[in-house]
């Protein structure tokens, strides 16, 4: 007889009941799993990371993507059902998930030393290293074009952008407020420092809401980063906003007339985070020291044009990569970084605004984005 039949129905369920408070104490390990944007930048974080990692450990990684945000992870933390492991953050979702406790807290002293033997606190530029996360790149929105479309001058300013009698054509923009939304006022004249000081006042947004609805009508709305340049080659729009990356290989691989106009550039930092209740803790935040190593961050630039988020990295970067990159002086003019931190503490607010917006026929909204 099977050791179970003979404890009877309470001695079966008090066995079970055992046997299942083991395993809640004693987490299963699993394959490590990254998620990340997908398209161009995904295989550069293939390339650059996670295949070097795999054959460092001798284990497979998987790779997943998503469009982004905290839903999915609110929904695995708040199940106890957590299947990612490490995860790619734009900088205001990091700071969010990590005051809902969505997020491990992250040990720095666990990073590497740069290559030229720099600590890590001192390495790492201002604003990567936060309590839930750790910075691996500069990315920025910019302003794409398909030089092909255009007559005469091409597009040099972000004024541009909003000029549909001079640049006739759609638009391509995401469909978020970041960055529409300080776009929007830079174009109309404000002053980069000044932007979130005036989003932050009653009449702000709306001023930001009537500079958009010049261009409503030919707006063509993204949500996946792919999109941008997809919206260029199938002639949908003439001009987009896009990550700096993401045209990379169209411009450089693949040799297309598009250009990419730098004024006005929105960048900002990119950082990995650990869902809270991963069963892979150790091996995520091993994961994150490799990943964010001066010659890992140096070697992702051959594949996608991301400045590193550490100094002994970007010494590791050729001159003609580092040209490409935001934060290449050149391209630095009139440049803006995305306030995480105000975006952490308005963007719910500020969508639903954006989102009326959207839904309606009205001229702007007025209230401030509080």
């Amino acid at each position: 007889m099977q050791p179970f039949l003979r404890l009877g129905a309470a001695g079966v369920a008090a066995a079970l009941f055992q046997v299942a408070a083991a395993s809640a104490q004693s987490p299963v390990q699993k394959e490590l799993t990254v998620v990340s944007w997908g398209g161009t930048y995904t295989r550069s974080q293939m390339l650059a990371y996670v295949k070097p990692y795999r054959s460092r450990i001798g284990e497979w990684v998987a790779m997943q993507t998503y469009a982004g945000g905290l839903d999915e992870i609110r929904v695995q933390v708040t199940t106890e059902n957590v299947v990612w492991d490490v995860v790619d953050f734009e900088q205001s979702d990091l700071i969010r998930g990590c005051r809902e406790g969505l997020l491990e807290k992250i040990d720095h002293g666990a990073l590497a030393a740069g290559s030229d033997g720099t600590p890590a606190a001192q390495d790492f530029m201002p604003g990567a290293l936060t309590e839930c996360g750790i910075g691996q790149m500069v990315w920025a929105t910019v302003v794409a074009f398909d030089g092909t479309r255009i007559e005469g001058d091409r597009p040099a300013t972000l004024a541009d952008f909003f000029d549909m009698k001079k640049y006739p054509g759609k638009r391509g923009l995401r469909r978020d407020p970041r960055v529409a939304m300080e776009w929007a006022l830079l174009a109309d004249g404000v002053a980069p420092e000044d932007v979130y000081t005036t989003l932050d006042t009653e009449d702000g947004p709306a001023r930001a809401f009537s500079m958009l609805d010049r261009i409503r009508s030919g707006i063509v709305w993204w949500t996946d980063g792919s999109e941008p340049v997809e919206l260029l080659d199938s002639g949908a729009v003439v001009m987009t906003s896009a990550w700096n990356g993401r045209m990379y290989r169209p411009m450089v691989e693949e040799g297309k007339d598009y250009g990419i106009v730098w004024d006005g550039q929105l960048w900002d930092i990119d950082s990995w985070g650990i869902p809270k209740g991963t069963a892979n803790l150790a091996k995520a935040m091993d994961f994150i020291a490799f990943a964010t190593s001066s010659v890992q961050l140096a070697e992702q630039t051959k594949y996608i044009t991301y400045g590193p988020a550490r100094r002994s990295a970007m010494a590791l970067v050729g001159d003609e990569t580092k040209a490409r990159l935001p934060t290449a002086e050149a391209n630095m003019a009139n440049a803006l970084q995305m306030d995480a931190g105000w975006w952490a503490s308005r963007q719910a607010a500020l969508t639903e605004k954006f989102e009326q917006w959207l839904a309606s026929g009205r001229r702007g909204l007025s209230g401030s984005a509080r």
